[in-house]
């Protein structure tokens, strides 16, 4: 039976050139996510957010049909831009908690190497990091997928809806709208993709008694696209409130107080369902969105490194 044995960072790894690199490494892994998932993304949000569509292949059809093939880039601006710069402190928050994990139990007299509660630890804390980013990004990303086509269109670009939303409800309450919600998803969804990611990885290196470096591309991809699977079963509930959320409407039109409030109707008036609804084009984009995280990032920090 093969023994367990995790990876460790550099001993001399933990100073700015080290996060630097993470950071860097993260942003070019950032654009490949968006590039490769923006499609499935839309389609996901337009079944969360509304109940015209019967299915995943409906609402892909309809989309097409109605809007045309560009629409399924439609914000892909603000997440291009954005998701870089999210997936850049998702990366550099891990690496940065785990270098203190590490050090933590080295003074504890224990052995430097990570137990996989640590691991969801420093996934934890990576999504929380990533939150003050990725609220308003996807909130901005959100409203622009959901707005009409045409000329009743709500807003021209990313400036623009920041803006409106702004006059509206003030950055606070407006743009940052679904931010506790967004905490709660981020926390554990980073926590879940990380920790399967490292176990799959460790596992696999312990197993053939190799180094993680030594591991196939491909395999990097596989096991980068189950971390991605597990990230979004972990915590898709969240997502669904955050997207009802995001997508509400203000003043008189608000459906939704709170992230309580929304949880409560939503479970009220579409039942266990409500939660789950558009997992399947989510899944089904997770694993080529995932498996591009990884294989970019780890590529490109064997190249740096």
């Amino acid at each position: 039976m093969s023994t367990d044995i995790r990876e460790l960072e550099a001993p001399d790894s933990g100073g700015l050139t080290r996060t630097l690199k993470d950071l860097f490494a993260g942003a070019v892994g950032g654009v490949a996510q968006v590039l490769l998932g923006q499609p499935f993304d839309i389609v996901k949000v337009r079944l969360q957010t509304s109940s015209q569509y019967t299915g995943a292949l409906d609402a892909a059809t309809a989309i097409y049909r109605n809007e045309g093939a560009a629409a399924f880039y439609k914000g892909t601006l603000t997440p291009l831009i954005g998701i870089g710069a999210c997936v850049s402190v998702q990366f550099g928050g891990f690496h940065y908690a785990r270098r203190a994990f590490e050090a933590r139990n080295v003074d504890a007299g224990k052995d430097a190497q990570l137990s996989y509660g640590q691991y969801y630890a420093s996934g934890a804390f990576a999504g929380i990091a990533n939150t003050a980013l990725s609220s308003p990004i996807e909130h901005i990303r959100i409203r622009l997928q959901t707005q009409p086509h045409g000329p009743d269109k709500l807003y021209s670009g990313p400036i623009d809806c920041v803006r409106k939303i702004s006059a509206h409800q003030g950055v606070l309450k407006g743009v940052y709208r679904g931010t506790a919600v967004t905490f709660l998803r981020e926390a554990q969804a980073y926590g879940m993709w990380f920790t399967t990611f490292e176990f799959l990885m460790n596992a696999d290196a312990a197993r053939n008694s190799i180094q993680r470096s030594d591991i196939s591309t491909l395999k990097v991809a596989l096991y980068g696209g189950l971390a991605g699977e597990m990230l979004w079963i972990s915590s898709y509930p969240f997502d669904v409130v955050k997207s009802k959320m995001q997508s509400d409407g203000f003043g008189g039109e608000m459906k939704y107080s709170s992230m309580r409030d929304c949880f409560a109707k939503t479970w009220r008036t579409e039942g266990v369902r409500g939660f789950w609804k558009g997992v399947g084009p989510t899944l089904l984009r997770a694993m080529p969105v995932s498996a591009g995280t990884f294989v970019t990032v780890e590529g490109v920090m064997r190249l740096i490194s």
